[in-house]
């Protein structure tokens, strides 16, 4: 599978599931809505006092397992990574990004304590159960910068 590929797959969801770990060790996960940059990283955004986002803040990393919805698709990226809040000029491109994917997200710009997390990725595994033998490919680290 190629670079291209994996964004288009990526980008052919707009759902996930997250997870995240407590302050107390204790697991959490929720489904969150996202948009995927060119660089694979993936952007979505939540309320402050969430367990997710309280999570995120005090260690910031993140799971997440995007696809495998629909009957008959047995197509899903596991994915893990490192989050950090945006600022800025910066923050400003990943919400146009955002928006691309959910135009509604502007409705919430008012909300008190609305902030917008990025994950950049560490570990991807693409895994293809509709072919026989599947098709199952793993990316960490350098592979992903390096993946075409």
């Amino acid at each position: 599978m190629s670079r291209t590929e994996l964004l288009l797959f990526l980008r052919s969801h707009t759902y996930a599931v997250q997870a995240s770990v407590s302050v107390d060790g204790l697991p959490q996960a929720a489904v969150i809505g996202f948009a995927v940059t060119d660089s694979l990283e993936i952007i979505f955004d939540s309320i402050n006092s969430t367990r997710k986002a309280k999570n995120l803040l005090l260690r910031p990393r993140i799971a997440f397992v995007i696809g495998g919805w629909m009957p008959g698709d047995e197509r899903t990226v596991q994915y893990e990574g490192v989050v950090d809040r945006p600022e800025g000029p910066e923050l400003e491109i990943l919400k146009r990004i955002y928006y691309a994917t959910f135009p509604d997200g502007r409705s919430r710009l008012g909300w008190p304590g609305l902030m917008y997390l990025r994950t950049r990725p560490t570990w991807l595994r693409y895994s293809d159960y509709n072919k026989s033998p599947p098709e199952i490919m793993e990316l960490k680290g350098d592979q992903i910068d390096a993946m075409k």
